[in-house]
C-alpha cells in the first residue's frame, strides 16, 4: 500500500502538474486546433463563403529586391482573377529593381509601380511606401504580401476574395515556410507555424488582435477611416500587427486557411535577418490592446511550468524509488506530447508543410519561449531609439 500513498511534497507536485495538463490541453484542443478545424468544416461546407470577386489592388513595397521581384511578380500577375492589378513602391533601391519593374510593365499591362520620394523623412520608408501604393489604388479590397512571398497557387486571389462579405472587412491569410534543410530554417519554421496558430486561432475564436503583412486584405475605406498609420508613425514598424490590432474585431474579421491561399516564404539563410525581424515585432507587441497577448503569455508560463513539474515529479520519483510519482509525471508529458504533436502536424499538413516533428517537437517547445525572452531583451538593450522617435 505504500507505494500508492504519497507525502505532501509529491501531491501538491503532482497536483501542479496535473492542473498544468489540463491548461494545456485547453489550449491546445481549443485554440491551437482552430485552423484544422476550420479547414474540416470547410471541407463540410458548413462555412459561408461569397460567390462575388470584386475587383482589388495587390500592394507590395521593395527596397533592393530585383531579384526576388523576378520570382514573385509573375506568380502573382498571373493569378487566375478576374480583375485586379498590382501595385509595387520602389523604395530607394540601388540595385536593378527599377530595371526589373519598368521590364515587366511592358508584359503586364496591370502591373504599375511608383516611389518613395528621396527627400522623405519618415522614420518607416515601408509605412510611406504602402501609403502611396494605397493612395495610387483604384479598387476598394486592398491585397498585401512581401516580396519574399510566392503564392502557393493561382487560386489566391479567389480563395481570398471568397470571404469579402458585405460585413468583412479585413481577412487574415496564412504564410509559411516549406521545408529547407538547416537548423536554422527548421527554427524559423517551427516559430513562424506556432505563431499562427495563435494569431489566426484567436482570429478564427472572434478575437483578432494582429495580422501579418505577408498576406492580409482590408477594405481600403478603412485605411482612411483610421487615418493611415497615423497612430504610431513614430514607430519603425506596425504597418501590419498594430494597424489590425486597431481596426480588426469579431464582426469585421475572417480568416482564409485553404492550402492554395497560403503564401510560401523564401528560406532564411542568415540568422541576423530572422533576429532582426523578430526584435522589431518585439518592439510594437507592447502597443497591442486586448487581452490575447496575455493570455498567449500565460499558455507560454504554463507549458514552463508543466515541463518543471514533469521533470521534477520524475526525478523525484527515481530518486526515492518511488516509481508512481515518476510514472504520472511521465504519463502526463506523454499525454500532453501526443495532443501537442497531433495538432501541430495536423495544422502543418493542412497549410502544406512537408515537414514532421516528433522528436525536435519537445526542443522547440522549450526553445520558443526562450528564444522569445531572448529578443525581447535584445530590444531592452538596444533602447527605445531603435524603434521609434518620439
Amino acid at each position: 500500500m505504500e507505494a500508492f500513498t504519497f507525502n505532501t511534497a509529491e501531491l501538491i507536485l503532482l497536483s501542479a502538474a496535473g492542473v498544468l495538463f489540463i491548461i494545456q490541453v485547453i489550449y491546445y484542443l481549443g485554440l491551437y486546433n482552430r485552423i484544422h478545424s476550420h479547414n474540416k468544416a470547410v471541407r463540410k461546407e458548413e462555412t459561408h463563403f461569397t460567390r462575388e470577386l470584386p475587383p482589388l489592388s495587390v500592394i507590395l513595397c521593395a527596397r533592393n529586391e530585383a531579384d526576388n521581384l523576378r520570382k514573385v511578380l509573375p506568380a502573382i500577375l498571373e493569378q487566375d482573377y478576374p480583375q485586379f492589378e498590382v501595385i509595387v513602391i520602389n523604395d530607394a533601391s540601388t540595385d536593378e529593381t527599377e530595371d526589373v519593374l519598368g521590364f515587366m510593365e511592358e508584359k503586364y499591362p496591370h502591373l504599375y509601380h511608383s516611389f518613395t520620394p528621396d527627400s522623405a523623412r519618415y522614420i518607416s520608408h515601408k509605412k510611406l511606401a504602402l501609403t502611396l501604393g494605397i493612395k495610387a489604388s483604384k479598387y476598394d479590397w486592398l491585397v498585401f504580401t512581401e516580396t519574399n512571398c510566392i503564392p502557393a497557387s493561382k487560386d489566391w486571389l479567389k480563395l481570398m476574395a471568397r470571404n469579402f462579405t458585405s460585413q468583412t472587412q479585413v481577412v487574415l491569410g496564412y504564410s509559411g515556410y516549406d521545408r529547407t534543410k538547416g537548423w536554422l530554417h527548421k527554427r524559423v519554421a517551427f516559430d513562424t507555424l506556432f505563431q499562427s496558430l495563435r494569431y489566426l486561432g484567436l482570429a478564427l475564436a472572434g478575437k483578432p488582435y494582429m495580422g501579418i503583412g505577408r498576406n492580409l486584405a482590408y477594405r481600403k475605406e478603412l485605411f482612411f477611416k483610421q487615418k493611415g498609420f497615423s497612430s504610431y508613425l513614430n514607430l519603425q514598424r506596425g504597418e501590419d500587427d498594430l494597424f489590425i490590432n486597431q481596426i480588426a474585431n469579431s464582426s469585421n474579421t475572417r480568416v482564409e486557411t485553404d492550402f492554395n491561399a497560403t503564401m510560401r516564404i523564401q528560406p532564411v539563410y542568415r540568422y541576423k535577418d530572422w533576429k532582426e525581424e523578430k526584435v522589431s515585432y518585439m518592439a510594437t507587441a507592447r502597443f497591442y490592446h486586448g487581452a490575447q497577448r496575455y493570455l498567449l503569455g500565460f499558455e507560454t508560463l504554463s507549458r514552463l511550468l508543466f515541463y518543471a513539474t514533469c521533470i521534477a515529479g520524475i526525478v523525484l520519483g527515481i530518486l526515492d524509488f518511488h516509481w508512481l510519482v515518476a510514472g504520472i509525471a511521465l504519463l502526463l508529458w506523454l499525454i500532453r506530447y501526443t495532443v501537442q504533436a497531433i495538432v501541430i502536424n495536423q495544422t502543418a499538413k493542412d497549410m502544406g508543410g512537408n515537414r514532421k516533428y516528433y522528436f525536435s517537437l519537445p526542443v522547440f517547445d522549450i526553445l520558443q519561449p526562450l528564444q522569445s525572452l531572448k529578443f525581447k531583451l535584445c530590444r531592452l538593450l538596444r533602447g527605445k531609439g531603435d524603434f521609434m522617435r518620439r
